[in-house]
């Protein structure tokens, strides 16, 4: 079986460059170079996806209009579409890494919201985690928390964590996640 492979828009576009047409013509390109075929099917939108601050009115996770004018369904639709899979990018934290909304209190809440825009894949990072990045009580607990969250919705989501901060990787981080890298 093979690992779950595809394109990051972190490496390339990073949070300055990151746009809905900048990760059309990228899916595009996994179509026309082959690797779409060749098994590279998830697109992940890292961070800086997302609107500076959660909707005012329900408190959800919004795709930054400016970036993704069209919005993260039409996205997934989109991707989909041509037989790829949406990937996208949260925090343990309060906030991302680059200082958007994180999903800490609101792990089920950003399930939800995933699966309901067709999500695939999930990265949680550790940047801006409450009591640091090498609590290991609490790092577990809240991987675990988004772990069960996304498992509720019903909708098969892969789960990756990611360790951030200043630690090493742990063995047993695949007991939460569906990958540890």
């Amino acid at each position: 079986r093979q690992p779950p492979m595809g394109y990051n828009t972190w490496n390339d576009m990073g949070c300055a460059g990151l746009t809905e047409f900048g990760v059309r013509a990228a899916a595009e390109a996994l179509i026309a170079t082959g690797l779409r075929d060749a098994g590279y099917v998830y697109v992940n939108l890292d961070d800086c996806w997302h609107a500076p601050m959660r909707d005012r009115v329900d408190g959800r996770l919004r795709a930054d209009p400016l970036r993704f004018p069209s919005g993260i369904v039409a996205l997934s639709d989109f991707l989909h579409a041509r037989g790829l899979r949406l990937g996208i990018y949260t925090d343990r934290g309060e906030r991302t890494c680059a200082g958007r909304p994180g999903s800490y209190g609101h792990e089920a809440m950003d399930a939800v919201t995933f699966a309901e825009w067709g999500v695939d894949f999930v990265k949680e990072d550790n940047c801006n985690a409450r009591t640091g990045p090498n609590d290991l009580d609490a790092l577990f607990s809240e991987f675990g928390r988004m772990r069960d969250a996304l498992n509720s919705t019903g909708r098969p989501m892969f789960f990756s964590v990611c360790g951030g901060g200043d630690q090493w990787p742990f063995a047993n981080l695949s007991y939460y996640a569906t990958d540890r890298r």
